[in-house]
């Protein structure tokens, strides 16, 4: 009997047990790489249950989120694959045919090494970055079946190369100027974003269903996107929408598109210098443990051994200038996306014929990058070398890394955080950025302390310049306090909380955080508060429902007039929506205190 030809998706599981060596069919699989199909046949190859388990961990490989998509990159891997396979052939010709796993030997990964070192040089990088791939592959292969190696070959398996040259020189940051271009540009389009979105959203409010009340006004087509989702070719023709700007730009009026993910993602790369594929791969429950201005954020390195699970904290409030911030908004305007299509995924768009997909592919590298760079003019912008600025998000991450490393004065145990010492020292500390030094600048000068009557509240802008017109003044220290969150005590800063006026004794903890941080000269108010102030002063307005006038005035009435006179005067239009929206995708992070609710009860 010929054996059968099989075919398998690209996820696929090797059986447990070995079947006979007849049953073993040739091995052909597709993969999908960006919607479009590859077929990979290794059904020529020798050493059958090798070949398969092989093409089972490439086919893993492939279909893993933001790892090898690329189709130059699947046919590189697949060509190395058959040159290991039809190698161990050649030095086991006795035993290809019924070649198990278990008797793999490590010499055969050498002897494979040696003769890729002698047939491309010992200067070349491709034997070390072939015995990458192949090791990488192995090691899915022993996760898999955790019997299928030999003790001596699974421990082969503890590093990549034995002898081979690997030729690489660490990626380099870009100018830090350049890092502060990309990180502005991107802010100032997602902010463009929102306002398109939530402009999107009010005129869908007042729309009617078009299919009775006509297709030419722009409310009409919005109520129909809200309520039916994106326009398809099924919908409206291109005749009837051209007039009102077509089928793409309409559905981009309610749901990101491909390229409204350029300038999000860039934007936390550059504010948190996180890995570009665990941006990318980031759920919608990602935010955990929101605390005193920062919040965790959640994710997978799936470069890391076993998949490793990984949070880092990062800065947290109601404007775009955090990164906690930036990752509200993204929920609050993918959230009609995401329930469309049934995800949880963070990144979610709609294509240009109206699919709601839940991208895993990032821009690096991409068209849609490119065009995006080429229409905010940052292709202009000069690199190290002299020639335009290309994305790539490694190289953002790298840049951050160097502006961390700098700050920490070049001290690696205060920079290797998230790494082992070698790899910070060489692959961001050891590069072409630091012959130079870029030293910041530091905020110096501003004025005292607020004496104990009740005084206009404080309020600081991001960068720490006063918004309000008080006379008493801060300290450098107290400054940066407020901005960096470690002084929170829910609505505000607090200068000192063991130093309240309100306390019985000096040095006594603040009895009344919850409460009266709005009349407390030590609280310092910042956007990264405002949406927890904007979420209070709703309930202060849904408490008029249940109080008289008299008795409402009495409870709420200074809490109301500080916030809405003394704080929230103080910011502008733009950064008040931003943190109202940022308050309307909190969910449960904005929840009232209990402490609070048990004051006023």
């Amino acid at each position: 009997m010929s054996p059968r030809r099989v075919r398998f998706p690209a996820a696929v599981e090797t059986p447990t047990a070995a079947e006979p060596v007849p049953t073993i069919g040739p091995v052909i699989f597709t993969v999908d790489l960006n919607g479009s199909p590859e077929s990979i046949d290794l059904s020529g190859l020798p050493c059958p249950r090798l070949t398969r388990a092989l093409a089972t961990a490439l086919a893993e490989v492939i279909s893993a989120p933001g790892t090898l998509r690329d189709r130059n990159g699947v046919r590189y891997v697949v060509k190395r694959i058959r040159e290991f396979v039809e190698f161990t052939a050649a030095v086991l010709p006795d035993s290809a045919s019924d070649l198990r796993l278990s008797d793999l030997e490590p010499d055969l990964l050498d002897a494979f090494e040696t003769r890729l070192i002698a047939q491309y040089g010992g200067t070349s990088k491709e034997p070390y970055l072939t015995m990458t791939y192949l090791v990488r592959l192995l090691k899915l292969v022993h996760e898999a079946h955790h019997d299928a190696f030999g003790a001596a070959f699974h421990a082969r398996l503890g590093f990549t190369s034995a002898a081979a040259h690997r030729a690489s020189k660490p990626l380099d940051a870009y100018p830090f100027p350049v890092l502060d271009a990309l990180e502005n540009a991107a802010r100032d389009d997602v902010a463009r974003i929102r306002d398109r979105i939530l402009e999107g959203e009010n005129l869908a409010a007042t729309g009617r269903d078009p299919r009775q009340h006509g297709w030419d006004r722009l409310e009409n087509i919005l109520w129909y996107i809200a309520h039916h989702g994106p326009l398809t070719v099924d919908d409206a023709s291109y005749k009837v929408l051209r007039p009102l700007g077509g089928r793409e730009e309409l559905n981009g009026r309610l749901h990101l598109t491909a390229k409204d993910l350029v300038p999000f993602l860039l934007l936390l790369a550059c504010q948190t210098g996180m890995e570009p594929e665990c941006i990318r791969q980031l759920r919608s429950d990602c935010l955990a443990s929101p605390a005193r201005g920062y919040v965790s954020i959640a994710y997978i390195k799936k470069r890391a051994p076993g998949s490793t699970h990984k949070t880092v904290r990062v800065t947290d409030g109601g404007s775009l200038r955090f990164p906690g911030g930036v990752i509200r908004l993204a929920l609050r305007l993918t959230k009609r996306t995401r329930e469309l299509i049934d995800s949880d995924a963070l990144w979610c768009d709609v294509g240009r014929h109206g699919q709601a997909r839940a991208p895993f592919d990032g821009p690096q590298g991409s068209a849609v990058s490119r065009q995006w760079m080429y229409e905010r003019g940052l292709d202009r912008l000069t690199d190290r070398d002299g020639g335009p600025v290309a994305l790539d998000l490694r190289r953002v991450r790298k840049t951050v890394k160097s502006r961390q490393y700098l700050r920490a004065g070049g001290v690696l145990e205060d920079f290797a955080s998230g790494h082992t010492r070698p790899v910070a020292a060489k692959h961001y500390a050891d590069i072409g950025a630091h012959e130079e030094t870029h030293e910041q600048a530091v905020e110096a000068g501003l004025e005292q302390a607020l004496g104990a009557a009740l005084s206009p509240p404080v309020v600081l802008s991001d960068d720490g310049a006063r918004l309000d017109d008080g006379q008493a003044s801060l300290t450098a220290r107290e400054i940066e306090s407020a901005l960096s969150g470690e002084q929170d005590v829910w609505l505000a800063s607090c200068r000192d909380f063991f130093a309240s006026p309100f306390a019985r004794k000096p040095g006594a903890a603040c009895p009344v955080p919850a409460w009266g941080c709005l009349e407390c000269p030590n609280a310092v108010f910042t956007s990264r508060h405002l949406p927890s102030l904007l979420s209070f002063l709703d309930f202060l307005e849904r408490q008029r429902e249940e109080y008289p006038a008299a008795e409402w005035t009495a409870r709420f009435g200074l809490a109301w007039d500080r916030i809405v006179h003394g704080v929230r005067a103080r910011f502008s239009t733009r950064q008040i929506a931003t943190a109202q929206v940022i308050a309307e995708g909190g969910g449960d992070h904005l929840l009232l205190p209990a402490s609070f609710l048990e004051v006023i009860a």
